[in-house]
């Protein structure tokens, strides 16, 4: 077993997480596989892309990718129609800025990269339509900085995305989040915050409307899982504990009754990292 933090670099913890046949549904629902192409559009057509897409809709212009990674989500961005600037620090040619700049020239997409910090944004106030991070702000250093800062390169009406991220419901949660996290034993830099403190950030910021998408509200929370395969997930539990599979599938058959129950369990649901998303409008 690894100790944490095994690796000096990100890109020498994926490499070595794809060479683990044991982690190969892990890379792949990470979109840490090649060829990357197929990879980012692999994400593209997911159906927590299909949710934000829905989000997207009728909007156009400038898209700001925060913490871009190896590039799925500016694949995506352009794709849908967007002049992307995929913002990624690590100039890594596997999973940062070297990739996305080889994913943008194969797929001959229009991806701007520029190697920078999410806390510090070299751009000009109000240059942005759309700003997307995904699973960015629970790994910032200023979580309240970060969000002025993506907050003052949007355009007035301009949209904040901020998918994944992982909520504690107390800061005594956090020991036990990072200890069963299947990434941070690789690298570290995980982390979580209580709902509030997002909430607090992003109003602090200025958003003048902020919708919280709760863990089993959305599909872009419970990626890999749809709520189909969630639903097949959960017959085969209860089936384990109580063998009467048929009368399971049949209870949850209907997916208004299995959203709805979703909905009442997301009110007891208290797992530590569970994902919320923030879908946020500059006034």
């Amino acid at each position: 077993m690894l100790d944490k933090k095994a690796f000096a670099t990100w890109e020498d913890a994926v490499v070595w997480l794809r060479n683990q046949p044991d982690r190969r549904q892990l890379v792949l629902d990470a979109f840490y596989d090649d060829p990357l192409s197929e990879a980012a559009e692999r994400y593209f057509q997911s159906t927590e892309w299909q949710a934000i897409a829905a989000r997207l809709a009728g909007r156009s212009g400038a898209a700001l990718d925060v913490g871009a990674g190896r590039g799925i989500a500016s694949y995506a961005l352009a794709r849908s129609g967007f002049a992307v600037t995929a913002l990624e620090p690590d100039p890594s040619a596997i999973v940062g800025a070297a990739a996305i700049r080889g994913l943008a020239a194969q797929a001959q997409l229009p991806i701007q990269v520029v190697e920078e910090f999410s806390e510090r944004l070299p751009f000009s106030d109000a240059t942005f339509d759309v700003v997307f991070a995904r699973a960015v702000l629970h790994h910032t250093r200023d979580l309240e900085g970060a969000c002025r800062e993506m907050f003052r390169v949007l355009r007035p009406g301009g949209l904040l995305i901020a998918a994944r991220e992982h909520v504690i419901s107390t800061e005594a949660d956090l020991p036990e989040f990072l200890a069963q996290h299947p990434l941070h034993h690789l690298y570290g830099g995980e982390h979580a915050f209580l709902l509030d403190r997002y909430t607090g950030a992003l109003s602090g910021a200025g958003f003048s409307t902020i919708e919280t998408l709760t863990p089993l509200q959305s599909p872009i929370n419970l990626f890999p899982y749809t709520q189909e395969t969630l639903r097949d997930a959960i017959v085969a539990k209860l089936t384990g504990r109580i063998p009467i599979g048929p009368l399971w599938r049949a209870a949850l058959a209907s997916g208004s009754v299995f959203a709805a129950l979703l909905s009442i369990a997301g009110r007891f649901d208290n797992r530590p990292g569970r994902l919320y998303s923030f879908v946020c409008q500059k006034g």
